[in-house]
């Protein structure tokens, strides 16, 4: 029998995670074994019940189980390491008890997603949302942000919580683009300037809301322009959509009405007006993949993608 001098040190820590080191590379510790291994063994690994074990410890284990049917040449090579040696299967390892393996995590998460929504803010900043636009590497790194925040999305089911969607937002990057030809037919070069963006969506319909239902409500987007003449002229396109739920992450968006205020502002686009229509009318569907308290995502069935940010409650009569 090996004095306690000889015996292997074996070491578990006790707090928030158990450590446990098994030094089967030491032959005296394989003997030791040899008689009731699978005993052994299968009573660790009962014992683990309730803890996160990586499935390496358990091939590991196994592994340990196997040197009894091990050709005797092998079996020799391995009890004949020398102490410090590790077969390459051999590694320390962390024993995490479930419960604890995710001590606040919530509030890494929430670290996380306020430091990439502080990116991507930063990232399309004097960009002009996208709309006549982008070199490749800007648009790959906006992109690259935006499913980030998709993969964490804190509201996977937000057609279930549509008060996190109801509300005024403000277009912050689209993938829409104006270029070329349809740029300098819109006059949208010198003459006329793209503002701002707005969404406002109502959900007052939606009180009482189920999916056997067939209720719609809706979703009013309204595109701010200021012209350039003999005095600055300002107005906008507003288009009106109904939606309905589709899924718990997806709606379906039908067109309803549009028009441009001041009678001035349709002038300057009446030759073009279905073009500008076409560019802005969302009717199809839209998948929202990441919404919080202040921005949503969403990707619509022409492959574009928006990001919005929520603002106050906006109140726009119509100009002229």
């Amino acid at each position: 029998m090996s004095s306690a001098s000889e015996r292997p040190k074996h070491k578990v820590s006790r707090g928030p995670h158990y450590v446990a080191m098994i030094l089967i590379s030491e032959p005296h510790v394989s003997r030791a074994l040899s008689t009731n291994r699978n005993l052994a063994l299968n009573a660790f690994k009962s014992s683990m019940a309730g803890y996160h074990v990586s499935p390496v410890i358990f091939r590991t284990l196994d592994i340990m189980n196997l040197q009894r049917l091990a050709p005797p040449e092998n079996l020799s090579r391995m009890n004949n390491l020398r102490i410090g040696d590790r077969p390459l299967w051999f590694r320390p390892f962390t024993i995490v008890k479930v419960g604890e393996q995710n001590f606040g995590s919530g509030l890494v998460k929430d670290d996380t997603l306020a430091e990439k929504k502080r990116e991507l803010y930063q990232a399309v900043e004097g960009i002009n949302r996208g709309i006549f636009g982008l070199p490749s590497a800007k648009k790959f790194e906006i992109e690259s942000l935006v499913q980030q925040l998709e993969s964490q999305n804190p509201t996977p089911e937000p057609t279930l919580e549509l008060d996190k969607v109801a509300g005024c937002w403000r277009l912050v990057y689209s993938t829409i683009t104006i270029l070329g030809s349809k740029r300098t037919k819109l006059g949208l070069r010198d003459f006329i300037s793209l503002d701002e963006f707005f969404q406002t969506i109502d959900i007052a319909k939606f009180e009482h809301w189920s999916f056997d239902s067939k209720m719609e409500s809706k979703a009013v987007n309204v595109v701010e322009f200021s012209a350039k003449g003999l005095s600055l002229l300002s107005g906008q396109l507003s288009i009106e959509a109904s939606f309905k739920i589709a899924s718990a992450t997806r709606v379906d968006i039908n067109f309803a009405s549009s028009t441009i205020t001041p009678d001035q502002l349709m002038h300057v686009f009446r030759k073009n007006y279905n073009l500008l229509l076409g560019i802005f009318n969302p009717e199809g569907w839209l998948e929202i993949t990441y919404v919080d308290d202040t921005m949503r995502i969403g990707r619509d069935n022409k492959g574009n993608i928006f990001v919005l940010e929520k603002i106050e409650d906006r109140s726009r009569n119509p100009q002229g």
